[in-house]
């Protein structure tokens, strides 16, 4: 591992844990998106676990076609290829297994109290330091590949964030009392968790994700407006179906599920 503060290439994993997770990670400079990379590469049969991080992002984006603000060598912005066997309806459990593995690598490394936010932002000091992207491609016969993108806040100062973002998002050097992050450090750290929980999640399912994302969250217990397509509900999030939905309960005392949507914290 080098000493300095430029990330990783090589294969990296958890010093006490073993596996043969075939991946490879390849670093770049600049790219307009990791996620678009890593399309390329999966389609061109790159192997699961193949990875692309990059400096800087030119046009990264989040959810919905959100732009997701990059700039050079002050984050982790990274994509993996991921070629589980699961029908689509199960693969957002992967985004919930990713939130886990990026929370549980944040508090290690740094001590910053981050907690997940349903479905895919991670939170510190109710601002977003951390935003979760999963793609799948479907080929005859099913699920093709997964591209899991995951871009950190790591170093950014309050001035690196455009007007329009400087309320709403945050970073780990902030967050920490301006103490700067070894992005090298924290990028293994997330490689071996998502590594770590992917494995276990193939081996025993959902349920060990879903109880340590439950245990992260700082959705749950709180009452929450939630935007669907079928409209706008509001509830307490109680928690997390099978499939990785969030359990909502109204006034009434009635259970249901959302398994996609937007949702806010009241």
């Amino acid at each position: 591992m080098k000493s300095d503060d430029t990330l990783p290439s090589g294969r990296m994993k958890r010093e006490d844990f073993v596996s043969s997770w075939p991946g490879e990670i390849v670093r770049m400079d600049s790219v307009a998106s990791t996620q678009e990379e890593a399309k390329k590469l999966a389609e061109n049969g790159a192997p699961e676990g193949t990875a692309i991080m990059a400096e800087e992002q030119t046009g990264g984006r989040g959810r919905m076609g959100r732009k997701w603000h990059s700039p050079r060598g002050k984050g982790i912005w990274m994509s993996l290829v991921l070629r589980p066997n699961l029908p689509l309806s199960l693969t957002p459990q992967l985004t919930l297994l990713a939130g886990v593995a990026v929370c549980t690598a944040i508090r290690e490394v740094t001590g910053v109290p981050a907690g997940i936010k349903w479905p895919n932002d991670l939170l510190a000091g109710g601002r977003k330091i951390c935003g979760i992207l999963l793609e799948s491609s479907l080929r005859e016969g099913g699920l093709h590949y997964c591209i899991a993108g995951i871009g950190i806040a790591v170093n950014l100062t309050r001035e690196d964030y455009p007007a329009e973002l400087q309320e709403v998002g945050t970073s780990l050097l902030i967050e920490g009392g301006g103490i700067p992050v070894d992005r090298t450090r924290l990028a293994e750290a997330v490689l071996a968790e998502l590594e770590y929980l992917y494995l276990q999640y193939i081996e025993q399912g959902f349920r060990p994700i879903r109880e340590l994302w439950e245990s992260m969250s700082v959705t749950l217990g709180r009452q929450v407006c939630v935007n669907t397509p079928q409209g706008r509900t509001e509830a307490m999030a109680v928690g997390l179906d099978d499939n990785g939905g969030l359990r909502l309960r109204n006034s009434a005392g009635e259970i249901t599920s959302v398994l996609s949507g937007e949702i806010e914290m009241i």
